[in-house]
């Protein structure tokens, strides 16, 4: 038959192939089609997450946990990994803002320094205001710890050092406005000093503060956070995210924040008719509302925010109600110490040049 034309049926030149159907390619499996004999099959692409490497592969096969399957489906790699980076754009935007805000405070806290012996820093308990100028500081920049490849220590570190800074700043800010309500509306101005000695204070400030520290030491000690890989939100890449141990003390630690905030915010109301050059407790009012509605927004964002959205919202949060304290009791004080000096005087603070309101 050699050298030998033959025809072929539908007057083809080509030797047809003797099979129904191709062979299926890595990536495909083979899947029969009823009715008709077992060589004639289709191939089926595999599964997301699922490979064959062979030809006419009769299943395809699962990867393991912490691999994919590539664009061919042929072979398995490992997932992204995926965490808040200082790399990428969110997260050298939300740095920039916390050293931005740290910056800012130091600033401010210079500008205290500077003009430490005049009436309004003396009035303002320049003692607490260094104090709270430093919490501030803190605040903004443990929210350094939230960015980056969680590791064991920045797990424990990150809540902790937040709720901790929080706690320290929070207390200052009611320590400062019980102490004006108790100038103020003491009945017996002899027993005022006693009871708004800066002794006083510190020991309020360290007891709130030492508060904090307990419930932290307990959370550290029994339920430690701990670095986590989350495989369950998206199956096609790994979230590295810090698990909270205990999900209780964490928001523990959140309710007593919120308890000194309220506790700030009913003392500030009470002094909100104290003659107004003097007046900051309504700043301090502003503050706490500001502070308040922050959070109270972090929480159903927190709970609902996937991956790395979750450290994102929760970073926010801290800077948000950070830049909120920070303007909201010192801008106005920076305000006459820089661009009004004439107002920093002992008579203008006491409002004994104005008529007084009813």
């Amino acid at each position: 038959m050699n050298g030998i034309n033959i025809t072929w049926a539908a007057e083809s030149m080509k030797r047809p192939l003797s099979v129904c159907s191709e062979n299926c390619l890595p990536g495909f499996r083979k899947a029969i089609i009823k009715g008709k004999p077992i060589c004639c099959f289709s191939c089926v692409p595999c599964a997301a997450g699922e490979i064959s490497n062979t030809s006419n592969s009769a299943e395809c096969a699962q990867c393991p946990l912490e691999y994919w399957s590539n664009v061919d489906h042929s072979k398995c790699v490992p997932k992204v990994i995926e965490f808040l980076s200082y790399g990428e754009t969110m997260g050298a935007l939300l740095t920039a803002f916390s050293l931005c805000g740290a910056s800012l405070t130091l600033v401010v806290l210079c500008v205290f320094v500077r003009f430490r012996h005049t009436p309004l820093v003396k009035a303002s308990n320049s003692e607490l205001s260094f104090l709270l100028l430093l919490s501030l500081t803190l605040c903004f920049l443990c929210s350094l710890t939230f960015i980056g490849q969680p590791t064991e220590w920045s797990c424990m570190l990150r809540h902790t050092a937040f709720g901790i800074a929080f706690a320290l700043c929070i207390s200052c800010i009611l320590a400062k406005t019980v102490t004006v309500v108790m100038a103020f509306k003491a009945k017996r101005p002899a027993n005022t000093v006693h009871q708004c000695s800066a002794p006083l204070q510190r020991t309020s400030v360290l007891g709130c503060t030492l508060i904090q520290v307990f419930i932290c030491v307990i959370w550290l000690a029994f339920a430690p956070p701990f670095p986590h890989k989350n495989t369950v939100y998206a199956s096609e890449k790994i979230i590295l995210e810090c698990f909270l141990g205990s999900p209780i003390a964490f928001w523990v630690v959140m309710a007593y924040i919120g308890f000194l905030a309220l506790l700030c915010f009913i003392f500030a109301f009470l002094a909100r008719k104290l003659p107004d050059n003097f007046n900051e407790a309504k700043f301090i009012t502003f503050s706490m509302l500001i502070f308040s509605a922050v959070w109270l927004t972090f929480i159903p964002a927190y709970v609902s925010s996937p991956g790395k959205f979750t450290v994102a919202v929760e970073i926010f949060a801290i800077l948000a109600s950070s830049f909120g304290l920070l303007f909201c009791i010192f801008a106005p004080k920076c305000y006459i110490l820089l661009l009004k000096p004439e107002r920093n005087t002992k008579d203008h603070i006491m409002g004994r040049k104005q008529f007084s309101k009813p």
